[in-house]
């Protein structure tokens, strides 16, 4: 009796187990896709201020990259053409107070750091 309940126990929790697949969809309103393209386009051509590390080729600015990211991981960086050179920017500062305080930070390990002021919008 105890084997027949512990074989119909296991039998019944087999069958559960292999009844948990199925496929998922996911339906997605279009507006959604076009909404988080406005939405990265508005992100990158607002107004922040920004610190530059260092500047060079483009091997140069990878290297300046990686030291960045090691030494502040927390700062959005990125290599930015200039020509005829490739600049390494970090931080993405809406004020100029908190710009200027993570600059003095940035500086104490980079000292040719630049703190650039956001471009003045034509709007």
């Amino acid at each position: 009796m105890k084997t027949t309940f512990i074989s119909i126990i296991s039998f019944f929790s087999v069958a559960a187990i292999s009844a948990q697949q199925g496929n998922v969809n996911i339906v997605q309103d279009q507006k959604i896709t076009e909404l988080l393209k406005i939405y990265k386009t508005a992100n990158e051509s607002s107004d922040y201020y920004r610190i530059q590390v260092g500047f060079g080729s483009y091997a140069t600015a990878q290297n300046i990259q990686a030291k960045v990211q090691e030494d502040f991981p927390e700062l959005f960086s990125k290599i930015d053409f200039d020509s005829p050179t490739y600049r390494v920017r970090v931080g993405r500062f809406k004020d100029k107070l908190t710009a200027e305080r993570k600059f003095a930070e940035v500086r104490k390990k980079y000292p040719d750091a630049m703190l650039l002021q956001p471009k003045k919008s034509t709007r």
